[in-house]
């Protein structure tokens, strides 16, 4: 017992400790479901923007005892925008001179999918060049065609725009509504009016020159949560800096800084941030797409038709014909970014937490939320829409979606007016990208949230939601509003928080509280020892009473506990939720198991060793009457009896004490030689107690006791007619024996019986959480050894006394074999009174320890009652069993008993008289009351055959004798 606790107490303070040890959130941080269940919620850091002051952050990371302090502040979600490339020059058509190709593109991201918008390539084996007009407007895309009347005045240097009109102005409009053609500028279309979800607004074409190789990009834009935190924390709490994959990680010294106009590409005063970017996306989706091949008629017509306003609705309306499929990751794109320019800080989005409720079977639920508004997704430039906006967020909603959006006053520092007093949105320096899986693992017994770096671990719960999945865990998408969203991509220094936070036009919580958590570890914690659990006590404890409304959570010590989260109707997932304290939980739960295991198991083996000395005192009656006829007193017999049993106990604890430490050392626990010293005293008392009452017993026995037989005679004589009936008797006769032997068999019958209930206990207690599933598991052997021990030790109680009673009749088994009882006859008399002993004592043990189950408590039978129930009544029918199959031997024992030594009764003893002959009056008296006493009951059993007489001789003698 003790090596299973050292054991699982080993593998909880080897799992306690994860990347921190004290988290601290906001006030109302912690929802309505963590604060009833215990739990931390995987994503709460994606949905936490702010709430924690500078100020506070300071003075907790000075507080006595707090090793690293490491801040996060959310600042928002930014779009990092590049395209995804689709090779499509296997479905050309080799032949024809200018040809464009369609692609119906489909979005599959998590249990959701897409339409997209559709996308196009132009193909020429004309040149296609680059040309600017009136020196403000540059083109990559002029061809030279046949110029049409209708068209001709769209025509940049005698070449079309071929590519222009349809990415850059769909209106087909003209300018100022007049006879005159809308111009290439520097300024698009007004699209003011368009919803940033209208997917004609992502719809692009590829214009290329070339022969038989074409590929579509496909615009796209990725979230990317931008986290402010403390690099040399960071370092000193995962080691950040390993994961660096070019370039460096973010330093202290990466302060914002500002770049004057003389140096600034765009010729205006730049205020810049560094920031480093993880180099994969931790956003998933894939897209397939069917391509088409459209009927275009005239090749030589085409330059003129792309290059007027009309060229959108001309592409739009050709028909195609199906060439093929394609597949492909939609994170090649992001892989392949290298933004400077490519984050735009215009603007920024936060989203809240998501919002549970409990179901009627005790799952959670996701509870949805409204629709995204378009609105959402403009710019404060004009009101125009946001270009390329993941199509995911027109998707199931599940947390709040707020835009940011900065101030418009580039270039001025301070900006005046409208947004007096803010800041202006700065630019980003990407220093160097990060791979958050080159991070050090920690054990995913103990992993606590580090959403920093991890995604949440999210798996269908059930077939439906596996097969909808294809069998692949659910991760973020770029829906801001959806389930899971991604953990930070892109981080930055502390320093840079106020330059981003300021810069918005509409001030916000994170303008005064940035910091959304805290992270924690606290010095001279080495796992949950009351010294460790003092320590953290000790910070949490102070933060508390500093922020009263500060959320504090202690994690050391937590596992992650799978929590089902319905989403839908259709969808069912399995999360890992975080339960705090489990390994404290765990360790009280394990003293109390095993104290009380331990207990049950030293009962049963003391009564066995009370039995066991109660038949060698028994056995030695003769023994012990001859010492104390040589003049021993009651005390020297004491004693005698009590130092057999003490020197037993020295010797088996000795040896006890030297597997105990072998098994000490072997399983690692560094005391173990101290504690296997305890195995000797417990064995030696373990020995002795039990032996009290045996050796009183044996200080009574007089000298003449010792010659008589200690078996009672029958009062008075009552037929019986069944060798059943036979063994109920027996049983009656000696009923204090009876009880003995029965009673050790309850006793492991109902701690089997407690024993089962307590580790069904235990495991509804401790199971749930990864680390109590481990726990659970190594604990089980231990507990079924446990288990089979007592048992065991009762029905080997059962059996000692039942061989004792065989000893002691003896005589008895031989005069009934005498007189006609065959082998099988005695042997199913003792197996009859084995079973009658094993059905009382199992019958009586699984009563006793239901009431003793019940009595510890409604917990322990909760769930469980019918299983304890079962499990008593097998064990009651296994003891049976084994108390039958222990009886064999006895029974095989039984067969090859003599006969008496004086026997038959033909004549009296006399001189000259056969040694076989003795039967008289006053030769044989013992054999004559042994004979009285057995024939007495068993007189109809007698079998008429050759020994018809001999049963009717000795019947009438001992009739007379009565």
């Amino acid at each position: 017992m003790h090596t299973s606790q050292a054991s699982t107490i080993g593998t909880v303070a080897k799992n306690a400790r994860s990347a921190y040890d004290v988290l601290v959130r906001p006030p109302d941080a912690q929802t309505e479901v963590e604060r009833s269940s215990g739990l931390v919620a995987p994503n709460f850091l994606s949905g936490t923007f702010g709430g924690i002051t500078m100020d506070q952050y300071r003075r907790i990371r000075g507080l006595a005892g707090v090793d690293v302090a490491a801040p996060v502040a959310n600042i928002g979600y930014l779009m990092v925008s590049n395209t995804v490339s689709v090779d499509v020059s296997r479905f050309l058509d080799g032949k024809a001179f200018r040809q464009i190709l369609r692609i119906t593109p489909t979005l599959t991201a998590g249990l959701e999918t897409y339409r997209t918008a559709d996308q196009y390539v132009y193909l020429t084996r004309s040149p296609i060049t680059s040309g600017t007009s009136d020196e403000v407007f540059e083109s990559e895309t002029l061809e030279k065609g046949q110029a049409d009347k209708s068209t001709r005045r769209y025509m940049m240097n005698g070449k079309y725009n071929v590519c222009f009109y349809f990415n850059g102005d769909k209106t087909g409009q003209t300018q100022w509504n007049l006879d005159l053609p809308v111009k290439e500028s520097m300024i698009g279309e007004d699209l003011s009016d368009r919803s940033a979800f209208d997917p004609d607004l992502h719809s692009r074409m590829n214009c290329q020159s070339g022969q038989g190789k074409a590929t579509i990009d496909i615009p796209v834009a990725y979230p990317v949560l931008l986290s402010a935190v403390d690099p040399a924390a960071e370092e000193r709490l995962v080691g950040l800096r390993r994961t660096v994959t070019s370039g460096r990680m973010i330093a202290e010294r990466d302060k914002p800084y500002v770049v004057p106009p003389s140096k600034s590409p765009q010729g205006q005063r730049e205020a810049h941030i560094a920031v480093a970017l993880s180099s994969h996306a931790l956003t998933a989706g894939r897209i397939n797409a069917t391509l088409e091949r459209l009927d275009t008629g005239d090749p030589a017509t085409l330059p003129s038709r792309l290059g007027s306003p009309t060229a959108n609705t001309f592409v739009k309306n050709l028909r195609g014909t199906a060439v093929g499929h394609v597949s492909v990751e939609l994170g090649q794109g992001y892989r392949k970014a290298v933004p400077r320019f490519g984050v735009d800080a215009t603007n920024y989005w936060t989203v809240g937490p998501v919002t549970y409720r409990r179901t009627a079977g005790g799952s959670l639920a996701a509870v949805p939320q409204a629709p995204q508004k378009p609105s959402l997704w403009v710019t404060n430039l004009n009101e125009q829409p946001v270009a390329n906006v993941p199509e995911e967020n027109t998707g199931p909603q599940y947390r709040k979606v707020t835009s940011h959006a900065s101030t418009f006053c580039d270039g001025m520092g301070r900006c005046q007016e409208l947004d007096f007093g803010r800041l202006e949105a700065p630019y980003f320096d990407v220093v160097g990208r990060f791979d958050t899986s080159r991070l050090p693992g920690f054990s995913p017994l103990s992993q606590a949230p580090l959403e920093t770096y991890q995604s949440p671990q999210v798996t269908g719960e059930d077939r439906p939601t596996r097969t909808a999945l294809n069998g692949r865990p659910l991760r973020p998408d770029r829906n801001l509003g959806g389930y899971l969203t991604p953990p930070p991509t892109m981080l930055t220094t502390m320093d840079s928080v106020t330059a981003l936070t300021r810069s918005r036009r509409v001030p916000s919580l994170q303008d005064k509280a940035p910091v959304s958590a805290i992270r924690l570890k606290v010095a001279g914690v080495t796992g949950v020892d009351a010294a460790s659990r003092a320590r953290v006590n000790a910070v949490a404890g102070q933060i508390r009473t500093a922020y009263p409304r500060l959320q504090v959570d202690v994690t050391v010590g937590s596992s992650p506990r799978p929590q089902t989260v319905v989403l839908s109707d259709t969808a069912r997932v399995t999360e890992r939720w975080v339960e705090k304290g489990v390994a404290l939980q765990i360790l009280r739960a394990v003293d109390t198991k095993s104290v009380i295991l331990f207990t049950l198991v030293l009962v049963v083996c003391a009564l066995f060793l009370g039995q066991a000395a109660l038949a060698s005192v028994r056995s030695r009656r003769t023994e012990i009457g001859t010492l104390r006829c040589i003049g021993w007193s009651g005390g020297e017999v004491l004693r005698l009896v009590l130092g057999e049993l003490a020197a037993i106990g020295l010797a088996a604890g000795f040896v006890g004490a030297m597997l105990a430490y072998g098994l000490g050392r072997l399983l690692g626990q560094p005391d173990a030689g101290a504690k296997s010293l305890m195995v000797v005293p417990v064995a030696l008392l373990l020995a002795t107690a039990p032996g009290l009452i045996p050796a009183w017993l044996a200080t009574r026995l007089g000298p003449m006791q010792a010659v008589q037989a200690p078996v009672t005679a029958v009062r008075r004589s009552r037929p019986v007619r069944s060798v059943g009936g036979l063994a109920l008797v027996n049983l009656l006769r000696v009923r204090g024996r009876t009880l003995l032997g029965a009673s050790g068999l309850a006793l492991g019958v109902a701690a089997f019986t407690t024993l089962l209930a307590l580790t069904l206990a235990f495991r509804g207690e401790v199971a749930g959480s990864l680390l109590g599933n481990a726990v659970v598991a190594q604990a089980r052997t231990a507990d079924h050894l446990s288990v089979a021990l007592s048992l065991a030790l009762g029905a080997a109680g059962a059996v000692d006394v039942l061989v004792l009673s065989q000893r002691e009749r003896a005589a008895d088994l031989a005069i009934l074999r005498a007189t006609g009882w065959t082998n099988r006859e005695l042997a199913r008399l003792t197996l009859y009174e084995g079973i009658g002993l094993a059905l009382l004592g199992s019958l009586s043990g699984a009563g006793i320890g239901l009431v003793a189950v019940m009595t510890l408590g409604r917990g322990v039978l909760e769930g469980h009652f019918v299983a304890i129930v079962g499990a008593a009544l097998l064990a009651a029918m296994a003891a049976t069993a084994l108390v039958g199959a222990a009886l064999t031997c006895p029974s095989e024992g039984s067969r090859r008993l003599p006969p008496p030594t004086c026997w038959p009764p033909t004549e009296p003893r006399g001189a000259g008289a056969s040694d076989g002959a003795c039967w008289a009056p006053g030769d044989c008296p013992a054999l004559r009351r042994r004979a009285h006493s057995i024939l007495a009951i068993s007189n109809p059993l007698c079998h008429f055959g050759q020994l018809w007489q001999s049963c009717v001789v000795v019947s009438a003698e001992t009739t007379t004798r009565q």
